[in-house]
């Protein structure tokens, strides 16, 4: 770095979104722009790295719905500029009992409809003679969607930061944020184990320990840290859980909403439960599987889909750090009179999302304003002013509330 301490531009966290941040802002203002990463590049401490994502038009309300094309379009421009593949295709399903939620299903037909995105409603029977793996009856109520498939996260991530370092960027790892101060002149600066820093920008995206980084400035986003987890079955039936047969799924109930994903890399059949786990801390969380969520796992595929289980590989822990309303914060602190640092939380749900928040992050720094319409992720509605607001966890379920809740676990 040769002693360089001024950078017009500084994202804290180059998880997902902190890495997309960084590569898009490169392209505009190269050599002023600093990342900075807690733990080395790659790490699996917080939410940002496996071998594959969900993405999909499909969502449950038009705040996303507006944006989901776009994901698309500037994922295609980060896979165009490094020659390497990072979206896979293979179309999308949604399915619950009709019993039990299909005004879930109902929620995503509506939101869809309204932003010309097209699906099929489908009975049990009619997905089961599309898709074979899944062995349910019309007692189902189901969805599919066409384009929809993952994103390989942990390549994704690191194409963002090579291709960032590639423009210029300065990218510091094991650089922990200590303290954020405003100097007389407007910048802000930095405090890190490597050195003190300043910037006209500063850009939070650091997850887990948002309110690590956001404390010194007095600002505070209620979040709860969930420990989730993701299980990889080495299936015998090998050929019919490939990215080209079998489509990314998520099944809604009362209890969990299960998701499902094709084998990718070096992995399985993948399965997990979304916003299942406990609240947790970055302190008190461990890295081991819990049992029940797994079997929970096991018996939901025995009955929908039951080819794709076999031994298990691994069982992989991640956090979630979600709002109270489960939507993301895109906004910056000047209602704290913060105006040049601006703050991202993905809600748990955002790495489809994350090089277009990235993007969005970009401009938000540079112009002073996106094109997109981030207008319903502010950082002053209810949910985040609200110390009384009940937490809704389930994308378009509500009526999640997180266990071991206690006033120490809303970080």
């Amino acid at each position: 770095m040769d002693g360089r301490r001024y950078f017009e531009y500084i994202v804290v966290g180059c998880g997902g979104v902190g890495s997309g941040t960084l590569y898009w802002l490169s392209k505009k203002a190269g050599i002023d722009v600093l990342g900075l990463e807690q733990f080395e590049l790659g790490h699996h401490n917080g939410g940002s790295q496996d071998h594959s994502r969900i993405i999909r038009l499909a969502y449950h309300d038009n705040r996303y719905t507006k944006l989901t094309p776009d994901t698309y379009k500037v994922w295609e421009a980060v896979e165009k500029e490094a020659g390497v593949q990072l979206v896979y295709n293979t179309g999308g399903v949604q399915f619950t009992r009709k019993d039990e939620m299909s005004h879930v299903i109902d929620a995503y037909a509506k939101a869809m409809a309204e932003n010309n995105i097209s699906f099929e409603r489908l009975t049990g029977s009619q997905l089961r003679a599309k898709f074979p793996q899944f062995e349910i009856d019309d007692t189902y109520d189901t969805i599919y969607q066409p384009i929809a498939g993952l994103v390989d996260a942990a390549l994704a991530n690191s194409v963002h930061i090579q291709l960032a370092r590639a423009n210029g960027a300065t990218v510091l790892e094991h650089c922990p944020v200590q303290k954020i101060e405003k100097l007389p002149n407007g910048r802000v600066l930095v405090h890190t184990p490597k050195g003190v820093f300043q910037c006209r920008r500063l850009i939070v995206t650091a997850g887990a320990w948002i309110n690590h980084v956001l404390g010194s400035i007095g600002v505070h986003i209620p979040v709860y840290v969930t420990q989730e987890q993701v299980t990889y079955f080495a299936t015998p039936n090998v050929k019919d859980f490939t990215k080209a047969k079998y489509p990314i799924w998520i099944y809604h109930s009362a209890k969990y909403d299960f998701y499902g994903m094709p084998m990718h890399g070096n992995s399985g059949s993948k399965i997990g439960i979304d916003a299942g786990g406990p609240v947790v801390s970055v302190d008190t969380r461990n890295y081991e599987p819990d049992k029940t969520r797994e079997q929970a796992c096991i018996k939901h595929l025995e009955r929908t889909i039951p080819r794709s289980l076999g031994p298990i590989m691994y069982t992989k822990t991640c956090l979630y750090t979600m709002t109270p309303d489960r939507h993301f914060v895109v906004d910056d602190c000047s209602k704290n009179g913060w105006d040049n640092v601006i703050v991202c939380c993905g809600a748990g749900h955002a790495f489809k999302f994350a090089s277009l928040l990235g993007k969005i992050l970009s401009e938000m720094a540079i112009n002073g304003k996106t094109k997109y319409d981030i207008s319903k992720f502010n950082i002053d509605r209810e949910a985040i002013t609200n110390p009384d607001w009940t937490p809704t966890l389930y994308m378009g379920t509500g009526g999640k509330v997180p266990t071991k809740q206690s006033s120490a676990s809303k970080l």
